[in-house]
């Protein structure tokens, strides 16, 4: 008899959206965000043309912050509450109109957000961290909030820049999506012609039939090509807006706005970059291998997502729970005991659905407690999907005890302690599997890593490049493929035929359409992860007395500095080294797998 996937338990917060409990919290939260915005009016919480007093200022964040921190954890539980209704269920009216309710609540508070960060960065911060207790336990966003306030235009600029924003990269981003959702290429598959969407097509890159992972590639390419014109023009549009207010702002470049988002700072990143350069030729020999064992001369770009190897083992739900829990207990029982929890408490929504959000994801729900989205179908890649979840969801629970402040972690430290569950898996997986099927789970991870190093190093210099150019002069869709060709090149060299490239990644990527450099994030956050598990191999028991203070403090300080505190240099390459040693033993093991099949 099959077993019916979980769903995740709502109950133990509200009974149900119309529930009286519910009504009572939220009309709570109105009335607390009328007396925060009470509050800040009477204290003039807003940008100050100089500093205040620095007695007055403390006074005032003493009352202020723990006000703000305990509404939005309020706001936080109610929103994720809300959204796990429409996540599993969109065409859930009801759900959608209640979401919509609190959005204009929501936005009340983020702009008193933005108010907050404007007056604290306005005001002395040493002299405030002296004063205040509030402030010595926030530091580290004073430090940012004043960091910003140097880099913010006048009040009317910056309500004019957002509202211009509306009909200048906003509007070039929305016709973007829909002109992109709406394109279709005829593509003739098995002898059969067929009229797909470009996200249909694009899927067709998983097909174990090279020839019709080639024929969608080249329908995929025409269908760019045709379109091209105005893509471009809303590329060299958002491009430009983003040129004109960095600069406005006083940033040195588009890139250096965005490290101080991600929290680096550009040693760091130069670091990571370096020994990314030097672990192409790794990359190239696991394509070279990936070749071999698809039996073809060179990996051309339909080849990258190729399925190889076998997977004998469907991995129902049961067994991967306990797989997990099983295996987190060889890193910490802690660990383990978390995982089973979220089994036993039933934090999972698994079973897919019509209605449900694609994917996973994974959020905080209120103090020490999560609930994770997913999608689950037997199968490996399925499995480590719950394992990189739980890895979220054990990081909420060492921020737990922080701030709503203290815990605004950014990208380049959100992935940690998922990509290092998300190894224990691996690993784990590797050690019982057979030929088959240590090159199945070998392929599966490896061909994300590849994604995540390469080819998100070529969209970065792509970017970097377009950025660059586009302060001159707009850039045309031929310049644009010739940048992206040229950065593939650079970066995957001979492991992909030179004649099979995708010079319309640019037009591809939604990520480009919308924040700058959206991509090195996910880079750093990988290969930070898989540092930290070098670490941790290395030894084990130190690194276990650490690790969950490190995920504590990861909206405390910026990376450089949580990673000095631990013991390590993120500013020079030998940190990123031991994640590719890592990778490296994984393409070593694929290789030598490739050879033996093929001797």
């Amino acid at each position: 008899m099959k077993t019916e996937l979980p769903r995740w338990d709502m109950s133990v917060v509200y009974p149900g959206l119309d529930s009286p409990e519910y009504e009572r919290d939220l009309r709570s939260v109105v009335r607390a965000l009328d007396e925060l915005e009470g509050l800040f009016d009477e204290a003039q919480i807003d940008r100050t043309e100089s500093p205040l007093n620095p007695d007055l200022a403390a006074s005032i964040l003493e009352r202020v912050l723990p006000v703000y921190n305990a509404l939005s954890d309020q706001m936080w539980t109610l929103g994720a509450y809300v959204y796990a209704f429409v996540s599993v269920d969109s065409r859930d009216e009801y759900a959608q109109a209640r979401l919509s309710e609190l959005e204009r609540h929501t936005v009340r508070l983020s702009k008193l957000h933005t108010r907050l960060t404007a007056w604290a960065g306005s005001q002395e911060v040493d002299a405030l961290i002296e004063r205040s207790e509030q402030a010595r336990q926030h530091a580290y966003w004073l430090q940012r909030a004043h960091i910003a306030a140097t880099h913010m235009m006048s009040p009317a600029e910056e309500s004019l820049a957002a509202e211009m924003r509306l009909t200048g990269s906003n509007a070039w981003n929305k016709l973007y999506g829909n002109l992109t959702s709406q394109i279709q290429a005829t593509v003739e598959i098995r002898g059969e012609r067929q009229t797909l969407t470009m996200s249909m097509l694009r899927n067709l890159a998983y097909d174990p039939d090279r020839e019709v992972r080639r024929a969608a590639y080249e329908a995929e390419l025409q269908a760019w090509e045709q379109h091209a014109m105005p893509i471009a023009s809303a590329l060299n549009a958002i491009k430009g807006e983003t040129n004109l207010l960095t600069r406005k702002r006083g940033w040195e470049s588009p890139l250096h706005a965005s490290l101080f988002q991600n929290a680096i700072d550009e040693p760091t990143l130069n670091a990571m970059l370096e020994a990314a350069y030097e672990a192409f030729p790794d990359f190239r020999r696991y394509l070279h291998a990936k070749a071999r064992l698809l039996g073809i001369e060179r990996c051309a770009w339909y080849d990258l997502f190729a399925p190889v190897g076998r997977e004998k083992r469907a991995w129902s739900y049961e067994e991967a729970a306990q797989f997990i829990i099983e295996q987190f207990a060889t890193y910490s029982q802690k660990l383990s005991d978390f995982a089973r929890r979220a089994f036993e408490e039933r934090w999972i929504d698994a079973p897919p659905q019509p209605g449900k959000h694609d994917g996973a994801y994974c959020m905080r729900l209120r103090r020490d407690e999560s609930r994770i989205l997913t999608n689950y179908k037997p199968s490996f890649r399925a499995m480590g999907t719950l394992a990189h979840e739980l890895g979220h969801a054990y990081h909420n629970l060492c921020l737990a005890e922080r701030t709503s402040l203290q815990r605004q972690t950014p990208a380049t430290l959100a992935e940690t302690a998922s990509i290092f569950c998300n190894t224990i898996i691996d690993q784990a997986a590797l050690r019982d599997a057979d030929r088959e099927e240590q090159i199945a789970i070998l392929e599966a991870s490896l061909q994300g890593v590849c994604q995540v190093v390469v080819d998100i190093t070529s969209r970065y210099l792509f970017e970097k490049a377009v950025f660059d150019r586009r302060v001159e002069r707009e850039l045309s869709a031929r310049e644009l493929c010739e940048i992206m060709r040229d950065t593939q090149l650079q970066t995957y060299g001979d492991g992909l035929d030179e004649n099979a490239l995708h010079p319309y990644m640019w037009a591809a990527k939604p990520h480009y359409y919308g924040s700058a450099f959206y991509n090195y994030p996910y880079m750093f956050g990988l290969l930070f992860g898989l540092g930290l598990y070098a670490l941790y191999l290395d030894d084990p028991d130190g690194f276990r007395a650490r690790y969950d203070d490190l995920l504590s403090r990861t909206g405390m300080a910026n990376a450089p500095t949580l990673a000095a505190e631990f013991g390590f240099d993120l500013r020079t390459p030998t940190f990123w080294r031991g994640a590719f040693d890592t990778i490296r033993q994984d393409i070593d093991r694929f290789e030598a797998l490739a050879q033996e099949a093929y001797k």
